[in-house]
């Protein structure tokens, strides 16, 4: 173990040193939330590892996070300068390796006086964790409600360990606990505890960061047989399933490479993901497709699913076709349906919000796809109340939901503000 920490802290100088240091840096510009790469370079170089955590932590609470699961090759590791003509940096890996080592002892510094406002966060996935974060720190009382037993929203009950160990949101839970905020599991919002209720209660303002944790439906005949499954729902606890040996993911997001990759290492001997189109067309990171690949999970594209049957799949063949319009469309070839047997079938093409709050709150405005409406600043339609995460934008990156927090709570701080006048 020791030797392996060497070798580790070896590579990171490494690519420390290998840092060009730009004036004008691409991979900051390319960061959603501007981290200023140079600069923890620098420090981390000369070695001031908890000052380079503190400043990572400031402005992204979710750094250790996202340095594990952004998709960096959009970002920082993207449009790194030296990646023109040789390897770019991966600061993404001393990023986590800094942000890791903080999280263990690190505090969260309450930079304005104690107010005597109170604010509601429904959801502990990473909106509810980074506003939480952010308010705490301008002196509000904060309370998180959570409706499953255990703290973490997606970062618990959608991404595998293996990609995300739980250390990390257990360190983050610590640090919240610490700066006051109260966490309420097992406490769902919407129908027994209303969000007119929180008000009553004496709350404040209330921001509603609940996810999307509705699968979407397929809508073909066979869909509710017992060998076939939601991947959103699997990923809660993919241990406790038995799948069989031979599995079919239908989907190609970061959640159907989660589901394969776990029905990989949870007893499936072979794992194929079919998607109607390539490759070019996943909307999973690139990173995540070569590790499912890496994993011996086997990929079937240009295969639409028509029906689920005991047996397995029968998909039929899909081809491009090209329109007067000149656009691109992908269209099933008659007569190429074909049986592939499975034991189970994971279904992962893609969720929706779950339309509970909604339903007992008309106030609050939602899109056609059931996504709360909200200006650029997180106010939904209803006063007092704010949203942000994938609940208001779809299935999105942590990173996304950071960026959202972020102008949230200083939305929420400016109409608290005016409510203390």
């Amino acid at each position: 173990m020791y030797k392996e920490m060497i070798d580790v802290s070896k590579f990171l100088v490494n690519e420390a040193n290998e840092c060009l240091l730009c004036k004008k840096p691409s991979c900051r510009t390319n960061c959603p939330v501007h981290t200023d790469i140079p600069g923890i370079i620098n420090l981390f170089k000369e070695g001031k590892m908890e000052e380079a955590g503190e400043i990572l932590f400031e402005n992204n609470p979710m750094s250790a996070i996202c340095a594990m699961v952004c998709p960096h090759e959009d970002q920082c590791f993207g449009h790194c300068i030296k990646g023109i003509k040789k390897d770019p940096v991966e600061f993404y890996k001393i990023e986590e390796f800094i942000s890791r080592e903080y999280l263990k002892t690190g505090k969260i510094t309450i930079k304005e006086e104690p107010k005597n406002q109170r604010v509601a966060v429904v959801g502990s996935g990473p909106a509810g964790l980074t506003i939480a974060t952010e308010l705490v720190r301008k002196g509000y009382k904060v309370t998180v409600f959570e409706k499953n037993g255990r703290v973490g929203g997606i970062l618990r009950y959608g991404i595998p360990d293996f990609r995300l160990p739980r250390e990390i949101v257990k360190d983050m839970i610590r640090m919240l606990e610490e700066a006051g905020v109260v966490f309420r599991t097992n406490t769902a919002i919407g129908q027994v505890i209303t969000i007119d209720k929180l008000f009553y209660d004496g709350y404040d303002a209330v921001f509603i960061g609940t996810g999307t944790w509705s699968p979407k439906r397929l809508d073909i005949k066979g869909e509710t047989l017992g060998n076939s499954l939601y991947a959103i729902n699997y990923l809660r606890s993919p241990k406790r399933y038995n799948l069989g040996k031979k599995v079919i993911v239908i989907g190609a997001g970061n959640v159907a490479m989660d589901a394969a990759r776990s029905a990989k290492r949870y007893g499936a001997d072979e794992v194929t993901i079919a998607y109607r189109k390539d490759f070019c067309d996943m909307k999973a990171c690139k990173a995540e497709i070569e590790e499912t690949k890496e994993d011996g999970v086997i990929f079937d594209t240009y295969k639409a699913p028509i029906e689920i049957t005991e047996e397995g799949v029968i998909f039929a063949d899909t081809h491009r076709v090209k329109g007067e319009d000149g656009r691109e469309s992908v269209v099933m070839i008659e007569g190429s349906e074909k049986l592939y047997e499975c034991d189970s079938v994971l279904i992962a093409i893609s969720q929706t919000a779950r339309n509970t709050i909604v339903k007992n709150n008309p106030e609050l405005e939602v899109n056609k796809w059931g996504l709360l409406v909200t200006d650029e600043y997180g106010e939904t339609t209803r006063e007092g109340v704010f949203s942000g995460g994938d609940v208001t934008s779809g299935p999105s990156t942590v990173i996304e939901a950071v960026v959202n927090s972020k102008k949230a709570a200083e939305s929420i701080d400016r109409y608290l503000t005016n409510k203390r006048k």
